[in-house]
């Protein structure tokens, strides 16, 4: 990986690996799986489009993945567009690279087709209904996780037991407060002592998933 992309990624904050072909890449993955990759094609263009197409093969494969190109490699390029989201010329400019990258990480997050909802250790499949925390599954009763999947959807937003009972439950149910008290309890259980306190009680109000976001 080279110096100054390297720079780049430190400056913009992002915690990366380097790896140099799909072994090392399953290697190293990170319990909650790679949230994207940049690819360097020049110098070894087939092991690129190799760690390429791997990234693609796997069964939560929702990364993003950007290629580093030079203009002669560009026709390979063409030939692989199924394998990768964006590129970015070299030698590159850092503005553009932060751009290109802020532009694909954002639009991952928006996609309305993703499947997986993460926040932190935690990741939720909203096709399979499947939970997972630092890469364990979760054995979810089905109002657990509708819980879990709309406390997910807005991290730091506190929302009253009321509000739980409705939109989760729905308005037609007449259970009490208790009912999101007993969910919750559940939930932290399952989530395990370490990472119980992913959910937190707002005294007086309810409840919400990680901290305020303060602004």
């Amino acid at each position: 990986m080279g110096t100054s992309l390297t720079k780049v990624l430190d400056i913009l904050g992002f915690e990366w690996k380097a790896v140099s072909d799909p072994s090392s890449a399953e290697a190293l993955e990170p319990l909650t799986g790679w949230s994207g990759a940049i690819i360097t094609v020049d110098g070894n263009p087939d092991e690129a489009f190799r760690i390429a197409k791997w990234m693609r093969s796997r069964d939560d494969a929702a990364a993003a993945t950007l290629m580093l190109v030079s203009a002669d490699s560009l026709p390979e390029l063409a030939d692989n567009t199924d394998h990768f989201d964006d590129f970015c010329l070299t030698p590159f400019h850092p503005s553009e690279l932060e751009a290109r990258l802020e532009h694909m990480v954002q639009r991952h997050v928006d996609d309305p087709n993703s499947s997986i909802i993460s926040f932190g250790p935690l990741s939720l499949n909203v096709e399979t209904y499947q939970a997972m925390v630092d890469g364990r599954a979760l054995d979810l009763t089905y109002m657990e996780y509708e819980l879990l999947r709309f406390l997910t959807a807005e991290p730091g937003k506190v929302f009253s037991r009321e509000v739980l009972l409705s939109e989760v439950w729905g308005y037609d149910y007449y259970g009490g407060a208790r009912t999101v008290d007993v969910h919750i309890r559940r939930l932290r259980s399952k989530l395990g002592e370490e990472h119980a306190n992913l959910i937190s009680t707002v005294r007086s109000v309810g409840y919400r998933l990680g901290t305020a976001d303060w602004r």
